[in-house]
């Protein structure tokens, strides 16, 4: 098994699609997958944000992807700057199981990764 990083740094879903796309895809092939949603990304953690998206042609549901990649075990964490940055009150989280952290102890966590994509 790999380690895989994925970071989301936008807020169009050019970013987040493939975000979830290849974190889904990672967990399929057996890596284990640690995702990192930037300030700039942050919104796509809020109730209610990925249903906006719909589904877009050609590609898969992102509600059912997100939903999928934390219940297949991936690690979402939201950067702790993106709180006072975007005005993000944890309640507001689509899903209890993101965590949130600073950059340094992400890094730390994926020091050995050896797959890493950046959106």
């Amino acid at each position: 098994m790999s380690k895989m990083a994925v970071v989301c740094n936008g807020d169009t879903a050019a970013s987040i699609m493939p975000t979830l796309i290849f974190s889904s895809s990672g967990l399929a092939v057996d890596n284990e997958v640690v995702i990192f949603i930037c300030p700039a990304g942050a919104r796509w953690m809020l109730k209610g944000e990925l249903e906006k998206l719909g589904t877009p042609k050609g590609l898969p549901d992102p509600v059912g992807l997100f939903n999928d990649i934390l219940d297949l075990g991936a690690e979402i964490i939201l950067c702790e700057l993106a709180l006072e940055n975007k005005g993000i009150d944890p309640k507001d989280l689509r899903d209890e199981r993101i965590q949130i952290t600073k950059a340094p102890p992400f890094l730390m966590k994926i020091e050995d990764a050896n797959i890493t994509f950046c959106f």
